[in-house]
């Protein structure tokens, strides 16, 4: 095909789209994803299709029982939208495809600061000095901050237990047994994993990896873990006490999702993601290596 016959022109640092610029995310289950005239829609379970305006999303997440064309996957990735499957509602994230970013400089970036032990303890200081802003953490060792930020979430729990007049007796889940969590957890659970969703996606629209982290480890998204706890506080835990008065003892998903969405576009979380990766990084700017 010649080039001006061509559907899509090839990606560029130049002409890829900001992380900051796209909607959220946008959940789907029982269906099937596919191309019509080369725009991307949804089919579901009862023969409904939604048209998917895929070039203003940053992720796709595909719950139970979703099917997907080789097309539909061109044509999402193309538009730099990334495609993620995972459990219903989102409470699990299995995998998620990898984006046509141009180049590799920013993971060169990460995987160097990664590899060096001070570098990477600095790094971690500077994501543990965005909830300790009034702490001196010189000198502070990986474990010793990781203590501190353990203490402190355990008592913003009781903060936020008693600000909502809810009763709380812990964190726990169990994987596969959503319903054994008390209410609190439950909606806890599922947004902590639709922010995984987001986060992952929007590290690799931005070139890179969430497998390489700097305060987890041990775990198969560590760099997204880091960055979730900058978030959490706002979006989850506060988000899962306020629900947890409102919803009278019952879990409800679609409210869940829509105040979850809410609070994530609020706070301009895509933005806030490409901004604070640089700043956790010490970069200026997303695309910014030096050799």
């Amino acid at each position: 095909m010649a080039d001006g016959q061509r559907l899509f022109v090839k990606i560029t640092r130049e002409s890829l789209p900001q992380v900051k610029d796209k909607y959220p995310f946008i959940y789907l289950e029982r269906g099937r994803l596919e191309v019509d005239d080369s725009s991307v829609k949804w089919i579901d379970c009862e023969n409904q299709v939604v048209p998917l305006p895929v070039a203003t999303l940053n992720a796709l997440l595909l719950g139970p029982g979703s099917t997907v064309t080789h097309e539909a996957i061109k044509t999402a990735t193309a538009a730099n939208c990334a495609v993620c499957w995972v459990g219903e509602d989102s409470l699990l994230f299995y995998a998620a495809g990898f984006l046509p970013t141009a180049d590799t400089r920013n993971l060169k970036q990460q995987v160097s600061l990664s590899a060096d032990p001070v570098k990477s303890l600095e790094v971690a200081r500077r994501m543990f000095a965005r909830r300790f802003p009034d702490a001196d953490l010189n000198g502070k060792s990986l474990q010793e901050m990781m203590g501190m930020e353990g203490h402190r979430v355990r008592s913003l729990y009781l903060q936020k237990a008693e600000q909502y007049q809810v009763g709380w007796k812990g964190r726990s889940f169990t994987p596969g047994k959503f319903e054994a969590s008390d209410l609190t957890n439950q909606i806890m659970t599922a947004t902590n994993a639709a922010l995984y969703g987001i986060l992952c996606s929007a590290l690799h629209s931005m070139g890179y990896s969430p497998h390489i982290g700097f305060i987890h480890s041990g775990s198969p998204l560590p760099f997204v873990y880091d960055l979730a706890d900058l978030y959490k506080e706002e979006l989850c835990i506060d988000l899962a006490f306020a629900l947890t008065r409102d919803l009278a003892g019952f879990y409800d998903k679609y409210k869940v999702a829509s105040r979850f969405r809410e609070r994530v576009i609020e706070m301009d979380l895509l933005a806030k993601v490409g901004d604070d990766v640089n700043a956790m990084l010490g970069s200026g700017r997303a695309n910014r290596y030096r050799k």
